[in-house]
């Protein structure tokens, strides 16, 4: 395996991919993953979301890519659904060089960083996008999208919000942008999202009301909901526990299979 640094923007210190790329074996095309952690907007937690997020998806014929993009009020949105819009299109540019599938491309991310890749799955047909990358339209739409606690709508969460705005008091029209379950339509990506119903920092209904949208868009997903786990849970066992008991749940560490699984048996168009 190589381990490399990828300088998307060289403007832009803050902004680039972690690759995590593999052996290549004669036969067999892998799957890449974009990894999204997340922070609030305010930061990325790549120690606990993103390089062991990478290397969880590796066993399951993956090469992963985590994704820095900017946060701490540098910049407002869209800038970030652009930034991950540049991942993908550097991804699929470079798909023979990874060997891996154009054709699938899937993103993961957590908290806020589930944010943006529902962005990814959702706003792909942002204008904003096009006007700034130079690619065929669709070109940057993932084959499906992992969710895992995500931040979803302005209607039961606030903080990240306000950063990803660069406003302590964003209008409405601001908030109708970024909230996810308004976009949703028969175009969006298919989903696979996971929440716990005790979450105390990002409410279960971001998750139930974007399943809501999905439903009612006929777009296919699948939800998971736990009765316990805290925020933050990542990949639920002793790699990510930090020796916190409450981070670490069999059940829920079942995730990564379960996506992997779930990533599999999708239609892929």
């Amino acid at each position: 395996m190589r381990v490399e640094k990828i300088i998307l923007n060289k403007y832009k210190s803050d902004f680039y991919l972690d690759a995590y790329i593999s052996d290549k074996i004669d036969g067999l095309e892998r799957k890449a993953i974009l990894v999204i952690p997340g922070g609030g907007y305010s930061g990325v937690c790549s120690d606990r979301e993103g390089e062991p997020i990478a290397q969880a998806f590796i066993p399951y014929g993956y090469n992963a890519f985590v994704l820095h993009y900017t946060v701490n009020k540098k910049h407002p949105f869209p800038t970030q659904l652009i930034e991950v819009a540049e991942a993908i299109k550097h991804i699929k540019d470079n798909a023979e060089k990874y060997g891996i599938s154009k054709d699938k491309i899937f993103v993961v991310g957590f908290s806020a960083g589930g944010h943006l890749a529902g962005c990814a799955g959702i706003l792909w047909k942002h204008t904003k996008i096009y006007e700034s990358i130079s690619m065929p339209f669709g070109y940057n739409k993932p084959a499906g999208i992992m969710l895992i606690y995500p931040v979803i709508s302005t209607d039961y969460h606030d903080f990240s919000f306000n950063n990803l705005l660069c406003k302590e008091q964003p209008t409405d029209k601001d908030l109708y942008s970024v909230s996810l379950e308004k976009h949703v339509d028969s175009d969006s990506t298919p989903a696979f999202v996971l929440h716990t119903a005790n979450d105390q920092i990002v409410d279960i209904k971001n998750s139930l009301c974007l399943a809501n949208a999905y439903t009612d868009a006929k777009v296919e997903y699948e939800l998971h909901v736990y009765p316990n786990g805290p925020h933050g849970m990542a990949l639920a066992n002793h790699i990510t526990d930090l020796g916190n008991k409450q981070w670490n749940n069999p059940a829920i560490a079942e995730w990564v299979k379960m996506a992997a699984y779930w990533a599999e048996n999708i239609k892929v168009d």
